[in-house]
Parts: structure tokens; C-alpha cells; sequence
């Protein structure tokens, strides 16, 4: 195995960390709207992701400069073709940070509406733009010779990636409705779990429908073992919290996640950005990455800092591992 392939799969690493960890962050603002009767329970979910959200974010950072620094021809062919969905995503995540720490800097009734409404729908638009965005990766995209992207944003919008974004969207909503019932007491726990019952329903069947097309149009034998993985992860999440047990729930639907995002890359591999035109001008491990020795320091750098960050992410939520609930927000002066 060539660096260049161990960096592909610590790509992929990355990204299934970042879907874990900031796709309950988003699930959980959407269901702000979803599952919050009054404005303490809409304090009760953000407390629940208050200490960690901004913690999570570090993965697509790190994914993101990730991709640069291994494979350049991938980040430009990919960010420069994808530049208004990824410019919209970024944007939702400026506001949604925004939303976070100004939400509570006044008392007035509108006020704080307002940031709750930014709030949720910069959690629900990336959560879907991102299944659009990798669901367009895996299926192949209009790339020409010069590895440039030739199509418009339109081409993007295809049953397949928009089935994807449901995808992502309601995954990430369960997996936060799951989360929510692990970190809260009373009422609201209860219907917590039963909505997380409701959208493990509806994720499992568009799920299922999005990965077998994906399994018949481009998987292989890996590629199964994932989906399979996948779905009897999501099958178990789903009795679990119907049971109770949020906390194997919650594991499982991050299992379900790893596995799903796992088979996506699976089915890309040796590519990392195919072309619809041609496959001789598909994006490769070999023909978008760095030179040898950019790969050597950066593993180095890597083997160092990961450790590191793992570390202080994992104290964080150790500290902040209490449940709470309504009784534990006070009353707004």
C-alpha cells in the first residue's frame, strides 16, 4: 500500500468522524423545531451540543485541509465545480455560529425567534447539502481532460444526489433525536425516543434505496459487507431506542454512519472524483495527489497531532456526559 492510498482512507476516516459527531450537532438543531414545544426545551437541546459543537467542526477543518495538502487536484477540480453548494454550506455554518452565541446576548421575543430560525435551517441545509455533494462524488460529475469541472449546478441536482441529501438529512436528524434522549431527562426524553422511532423508519427506507442503487450502479464485494453493515446497524439502533437503551442506540446509529460513509468511499476507490464523460478522465489516488515526500511529512505531522486531538475531544465529552433537563434551565428575566 502506497501513501497516497493510506491518505485516501485517512480522508475517509476524517469524514465519517465528521458525519458522527457534527451530523448529531445538526440533527439536533433541527429538531429545535421538531421536537421543542416551548423555548426551554429549545434551551434543554442547545445545552445539550453547547460544549461540543464548535469541538466537532474541527473535523471538516482538518478533512478539508486534508484534501489539499493530498490530493490538490481533487480539492480544486472539487471546490472550484461544487463552489455554490459548498459556498452555501459554509455560509449556513458562519450563521449557525453566529446563531449559537448570539441567541442569548438578548432577552427580546424576537430576538431570540430569529436566531432559533437561523439555527435550524443552517443545521437542515447543510445536513442536506452534504448527501447532495458526496452523493454527486461517487456517482461521477462532468469533468474534462484538464481535470476541471465543464457542468453547472443544475447537473447536480439529479434523483440521485437529491436522494442522497434525504438521506443525510434524515440520518442525521435520527442520530440527533437518539443523541437527545441520551443526554436529557423527563418528557422530554420520552419523546425524544419516540420521534427518533418515527425518522429511524423513514431513514431506513430511503437508506436502503439510496445504497442498493449505489451497491448495483458502482459497489463490488466490500462495498456489501458496508451496506450490510449499514443496515443492520440502523435496524438494531432503532430497537434499541424503541427499548430504551439510548446509549447502544446511539453507538449503533454512528456505526451506521461509519458504514455508510465507508461504502461511498469503497465504491470510489482507486477514484476520488470520477468523470461522466470518460473514465479515462476520472480523478485518481495516483493523478490527484502530491508528490511522495508531501505525503511522508504530512504523515508524520498526522501521526503526532491525531492522538492529540482525540485526546482533548474525548475529555470534553467526558466532562459534559450529565443529562440535562427543563429543571436545570433557569427561568429567562
Amino acid at each position: 500500500m502506497q501513501l497516497h492510498d493510506v491518505w485516501f482512507i485517512l480522508i475517509a476516516v476524517l469524514w465519517i468522524g465528521y458525519f458522527f459527531l457534527e451530523g448529531f450537532d445538526f440533527g439536533v438543531g433541527v429538531l429545535t423545531k421538531l421536537l421543542a414545544r416551548d423555548r426551554k426545551e429549545r434551551r434543554v437541546l442547545i445545552n445539550t451540543i453547547g460544549p461540543v459543537w464548535d469541538g466537532n467542526e474541527v473535523w471538516l477543518l482538518t478533512a478539508g485541509g486534508a484534501t489539499f495538502a493530498a490530493f490538490p487536484e481533487w480539492y480544486a477540480t472539487l471546490f472550484s465545480g461544487f463552489y455554490l453548494p459548498l459556498l452555501l454550506i459554509l455560509l449556513c455554518l458562519i450563521v449557525r455560529v453566529v446563531a449559537f452565541e448570539y441567541r442569548h446576548k438578548r432577552s427580546g421575543e424576537r430576538w431570540q425567534t430569529n436566531w432559533e430560525h437561523v439555527l435550524f435551517w443552517s443545521s437542515l441545509v447543510p445536513a442536506f447539502l452534504w448527501g447532495v455533494a458526496f452523493a454527486n462524488i461517487v456517482r461521477g460529475v462532468k469533468i474534462d481532460q484538464d481535470m476541471e469541472y465543464v457542468g453547472n449546478f443544475f447537473d447536480l441536482l439529479n434523483p440521485y444526489a437529491l436522494l442522497g441529501g434525504l438521506v443525510t438529512l434524515t440520518l442525521f436528524t435520527f442520530h440527533g433525536a437518539v443523541f437527545t434522549a441520551l443526554k436529557t431527562v423527563g418528557d422530554i426524553r420520552v419523546r425524544a425516543r419516540k420521534l427518533a422511532v418515527v425518522l429511524g423508519g423513514a431513514t431506513a427506507v430511503l437508506a436502503l434505496v439510496f445504497l442498493i442503487w449505489t451497491q448495483i450502479d458502482s459497489g463490488d464485494g466490500t462495498s456489501l459487507v458496508a451496506l450490510i453493515v449499514a443496515a443492520l446497524a440502523l435496524v438494531a439502533a432503532i430497537a434499541l431506542i424503541a427499548a430504551g437503551r439510548e446509549g447502544w442506540s446511539f453507538a449503533l446509529s454512528g456505526v451506521t454512519i461509519a458504514a455508510a460513509v465507508a461504502m461511498l468511499f469503497l465504491t470510489l476507490f482507486p477514484n476520488v472524483m470520477p468523470s461522466s464523460l470518460n473514465e479515462a478522465w476520472n480523478l485518481t489516488v495516483t493523478n490527484a495527489s502530491s508528490s511522495p515526500y508531501t505525503l511522508k511529512i504530512m504523515t508524520w505531522c498526522a501521526g503526532i497531532a491525531t492522538p492529540v486531538v482525540l485526546l482533548y475531544q474525548g475529555w470534553t465529552y467526558w466532562v459534559f456526559r450529565k443529562r440535562i433537563g427543563t429543571q436545570h434551565i433557569a427561568d429567562a428575566h
